[in-house]
This record gives structure tokens, C-alpha cells and sequence, in this order.
């Protein structure tokens, strides 16, 4: 078995100088917003030049959203599978709770605002974040139902892409609009009010 090489300096510099970009830009758009987020302003505040970054990135957003999968330690959007212990209703609500925590946090607010919102601007953006996030993660949500159908906690003919925008649609458009207050009793009457009407009918 031939032994594997260790990185060369030059991909320990591109590495370094990508997590600083990185981390740039996610500090940035805290302080500054989307609007005033620049390419130049991120090159400066990493100490990189401009075409450094768009070497790598055809645009700000594109390094945000790289940030953001950094930052929130999933660097290939995708992650470990949906907590799968027998019990549905106790697993989906463990689940939103944790996304209303991380919906919550200061840090990520401005960035996932930004994305969002630039998402439905750039073409681009949005295939790349349907790629690398989005899809990877409602077919990890969809396991977790198809898991629950087999233990006969789901109908068996239920839509699963139906039932996944049913569970959290509703999370994520009360915090698009600022609709009400995300708390942990709010995720749990989700779940609640959805797996009434999903269950098998008897």
C-alpha cells in the first residue's frame, strides 16, 4: 500500500487562505449586512487579493454560503442521518428544537437572511445550494420518514416530499417573515399537528 503524501506547502497556504476568507466574510456580513458585503472588503479583511477569491468564488454569495457550510461544520452539506430511536414523534421534535436553536443564534441569523434572499435572485446560487444543502438534506429527512412507513408509524402511501415541507415549511416561514416567535413549544406543536395527520388511518 503506498503510504499517502502529506499536503504541500502550497495547498496548506490555499487552505489557510481559504478559511480565512471564509471566516471573513462570515464576520463581515454580521457587521456590515449583505448589502455592504464586498469582495473587497473580504479580501482586505483576510489579507488576500481580490482575485484570489475569484479564483474560487464567481461571486459574494458563493462565499457566503461557503462560510456558512464551514462555520456550521458541514462542510459538504450534508451530515449525519435524522436521530432514529423507534420513536417518531420524540426524534422529529428533537430535530426542530435544535433548528430553531441554530435559527436563534445571533451568528447565523444575518448570514442565512442574506442567503436566502440572494438565493432567489441568483440562479447560480441556487442550484449550488440545492446541490450541496438542500438536497442532500430533505433526502436525509425523507430516511427518517421512509424509516417511520416501515415500522408502520406512516402511512404507506404518504407523499414524502409532501410530508418533509409539511414538518418544516412552517419553521422556516414563520422565520423568513418574522412571523411569531420561534420557541420550543411552537416545534413541538408542529410535529404534533402534522403526524395527526399523517399516521396510518385506522
Amino acid at each position: 500500500m503506498t503510504p499517502r503524501k502529506p499536503p504541500s506547502n502550497t495547498a496548506r497556504r490555499n487552505e489557510a487562505s481559504r478559511r480565512a476568507i471564509l471566516t471573513a466574510a462570515f464576520d463581515l456580513v454580521q457587521e456590515v449586512g449583505y448589502a455592504k458585503l464586498s469582495i473587497e472588503g473580504i479580501a482586505a479583511r483576510a489579507g488576500v487579493g481580490k482575485q484570489t477569491i475569484y479564483r474560487w468564488w464567481p461571486s459574494k454569495g458563493a462565499v457566503l454560503f461557503d462560510a456558512f457550510l464551514m462555520l456550521s461544520e458541514q462542510p459538504d452539506g450534508g451530515g449525519a442521518a435524522l436521530p432514529d430511536t423507534g420513536d417518531l414523534e420524540a426524534d422529529l421534535k428533537a430535530v426542530l428544537r435544535a433548528t430553531i436553536e441554530e435559527l436563534n443564534d445571533p451568528r447565523y441569523d444575518e448570514p442565512m437572511r442574506a442567503l436566502s434572499t440572494e438565493i432567489t435572485h441568483d440562479p447560480t446560487l441556487a442550484a449550488l445550494y440545492s446541490e450541496r444543502l438542500d438536497g442532500p438534506m430533505r433526502e436525509l429527512k425523507k430516511q427518517r420518514l421512509r424509516s417511520a412507513q416501515r415500522a408502520g408509524q406512516l402511512a404507506d402511501d404518504l407523499d414524502l416530499e409532501v410530508a418533509v415541507d409539511m414538518i418544516w415549511g412552517p419553521l422556516l416561514n414563520r422565520w423568513l417573515q418574522r412571523g411569531g416567535p420561534l420557541t420550543l413549544d411552537y416545534a413541538d406543536s408542529i410535529v404534533e399537528t402534522a403526524l395527526n395527520g399523517l399516521r396510518p388511518r385506522r
